[in-house]
């Protein structure tokens, strides 16, 4: 029997209409909470709107996990409509509820589901869900592929230059010592993401040695990895996403760098004007 497989993801991957469009997926909205009222990311509230909300706002917003009756309910139309089975490819378990709620909803819904912890946020769980797709449409059964996500999950990188180190310090996503000090003395902090967590990798006075540092990250895998795409990811960013682009596909003609910018619920933590890459290495 042929495996009609459902592709889930949320709002934290930010994917575009056509790409959405072209693999069918069923995007999940995270919730982004203002002082006058709770938004669905994508379709109560776009980017530019996001921005604009944030940029007058008297307190800073916060998320939250997609609704789980929106949740439940999906999975019950997957099920009604014959799909054997769904893949859901969600943000690193370690910052978010919605891989464990996703788990929760598909039970109650009593559907089968592979969930997948992607350890991490926006391009990699774009490859992980094209890459799904393709090898579904080879045929491969979606245990399988969920095995072969889950390995996938260990190959990601992402790191950035967060914009706004007061909203990364009141989410709790980098030491409260570092959001202060980097604010105090105008220091430029580098994050990426270990195993699902967000960690410091480290303090430099300027956006330009931030850069370098970043792009030094890239350099060294290159040394025992071979890319062939790369993410440059922004929040409200796209100057600085285009500069960078141009600096790095001279040093790199054999790369294909991308440009793609994190979603909202995503940009809540970072600030907007933040910068950085994602990769995924091969296997």
């Amino acid at each position: 029997m042929i495996e009609k497989i459902a592709w889930v993801t949320d709002t934290s991957a930010y994917l575009n209409d056509g790409f959405v469009e072209k693999l069918n997926i069923h995007v999940l909205s995270i919730n982004v909470i203002f002082e006058d009222g709770s938004f669905r990311e994508k379709v109560e509230l776009t980017l530019t709107e996001f921005y604009e909300k944030m940029r007058t706002a008297k307190a800073l917003p916060t998320t939250s996990q997609p609704l789980f009756g929106d949740m439940v309910n999906l999975y019950k139309q997957l099920k009604a409509k014959g799909y054997s089975c769904a893949i859901a490819v969600h943000p690193t378990s370690l910052l978010s509820g919605t891989y464990a709620g996703s788990i929760a909803a598909a039970k109650q819904a009593d559907f089968p589901l592979y969930a997948i912890d992607s350890k991490i946020i926006s391009y990699p769980m774009r490859k992980m869900l094209e890459t799904g797709h393709a090898l579904a449409a080879q045929g491969v059964k979606a245990k399988d592929i969920a095995q072969v996500l889950e390995e996938m999950a260990d190959r990601v990188e992402l790191s950035g230059i967060p914009a706004n180190l007061t909203q990364l310090y009141k989410s709790g996503r980098v030491p409260g010592i570092v959001a202060l000090l980097g604010n105090f003395l105008k220091l430029k902090v580098i994050v990426s993401f270990q195993n699902g967590r967000v960690v410091l990798k480290d303090k430099v006075r300027t956006y330009k040695r931030a850069k370098e540092y970043v792009t030094e990250l890239l350099r060294k895998e290159l040394n025992h990895s071979t890319l062939t795409e790369v993410a440059i990811v922004h929040s409200h960013n796209d100057r600085d996403a285009e500069h960078w682009k141009a600096e790095l596909q001279a040093e790199f003609p054999f790369i294909q760098f991308i440009i793609l910018p994190l979603s909202a619920s995503i940009s809540v933590h970072t600030g907007e004007g933040t910068t950085g890459l994602s990769w995924v290495r091969g296997g």
